[in-house]
């Protein structure tokens, strides 16, 4: 059965820029567990406030968040020469993340105890990062954002991680996945990798095609499945159920 989602525009500063955020509430009036999802480098776009909608509609709180002050940058090169620097800096994608999280604390329907991160490219970087900093996600997941970090702080991550990636991203090559898979293990986190075939870097997203960037288009059947797997991590362990006896 769908639920009346609540949806409102929310303005938080962050990396000397304002933030527009998207903020999806589900019916009732009770606490509920939370996710924070993160957008791809060129900036929040529809899709991912659907996404925070859908989950809403699930029974989340959910905060899609911003990372280029309200803007879609569309040139390649621009969004490029914000994005790259960006994920080369983890205390910047750490920071971004905790004023998104600091938002969604906020929110009184939010179960401060009960967040997960859930992100896409630089969106996913930056809740790994969360989770690398040591803060108590209870999951964390990753399409495109395959980041390797600082030597050792994978081992203070303490959720499930799970990621995916497309099999001809050029981006997220063999070797960048290799190396995050040995992070992740030689840290001792929970992972699980998704490699999906034949997809490209942004597959996820229904705009992206091959004049936005090469080696960037969309893949509508592995977006459906990255979208289910992305639910099945939420639906483990963030469980709706966990609910019963709490307002609702």
């Amino acid at each position: 059965m769908t639920t009346t989602v609540t949806t409102r525009t929310v303005r938080y500063p962050a990396d000397g820029l304002t933030m527009v955020g998207h903020l999806a509430l589900p019916a009732g009036t009770g606490r509920r567990p939370a996710v924070l999802i993160g957008p791809e480098g060129p900036g929040l776009s529809d899709a991912v406030r659907e996404r925070a909608d859908a989950l809403a509609e699930l029974g989340y709180v959910a905060l899609a968040f911003d990372i280029n002050g309200g803007r879609w940058i569309a040139d390649p090169q621009e969004m490029l020469a914000r994005a790259l620097p960006l994920l080369d800096d983890p205390e910047r994608m750490r920071a971004i993340g905790h004023a998104a999280l600091d938002v969604l604390l906020a929110e009184p329907r939010t179960d401060p105890d009960r967040i997960a991160a859930v992100g896409y490219g630089t969106g996913g970087a930056i809740g790994l990062e969360l989770g690398r900093e040591g803060y108590p996600l209870r999951a964390i997941g990753t399409v495109n954002g395959l980041v390797t970090g600082r030597p050792g702080e994978a081992a203070n991550i303490a959720c499930p991680v799970w990621a995916g990636v497309g099999s001809e991203d050029p981006i997220m090559p063999a070797e960048r996945r290799d190396a995050f898979a040995a992070e992740m293990q030689a840290a001792g986190v929970d992972w699980r990798l998704t490699v999906y075939g034949g997809a490209q870097h942004a597959f996820h997203h229904p705009t992206a095609d091959h004049e936005v960037l090469p080696g960037v288009a969309h893949h509508p059947r592995q977006a459906a499945r990255a979208w289910q797997d992305v639910l099945a991590l939420l639906a483990e362990c963030l469980p709706l159920g966990e609910q019963a006896g709490r307002a609702s």
